[in-house]
């Protein structure tokens, strides 16, 4: 599996912020805002790994990113990472494979990106 990651996030500090922490520990990490064909982008990078926002500006949603990531792909581990816990029970969300409420710690999330790219 590839030791590389997609991160999807509109916020730059927090794109910045994930890819410090994911590249200190020896991943390869890919940033996108949300803007840009996020498959085409899937296709070029081949990331073992999605971390996806569900609040991305440009009027696109991350849950609607994840049903396009689905429909071409059901295999790729996404994780839902917002700031917003009541999203954990749209019906949309349970396509991702992981769901984590961001925080400052980011214990959580790197638990579980080391756990499915072990």
């Amino acid at each position: 599996m590839s030791k590389k990651i997609l991160v999807v996030d509109d916020e730059l500090h927090i794109r910045m912020l994930y890819q410090e922490e994911f590249e200190s520990l020896g991943y390869k990490v890919v940033t996108s805002d949300g803007s840009e064909d996020i498959l085409a982008l899937l296709e070029k990078e081949k990331p073992g790994l999605v971390v996806l926002d569900i609040k991305l500006g440009h009027d696109r949603s991350g849950l609607d990113i994840l049903q396009e990531i689905r429909s071409q792909d059901q295999d790729i581990p996404v994780i839902l990472c917002t700031a917003y816990d009541s999203f954990q029970h749209d019906l949309k969300s349970i396509a991702a494979d992981h769901y984590v409420v961001k925080s400052v710690d980011l214990t959580e999330l790197v638990g579980k990106v080391k756990k499915i790219l072990s």
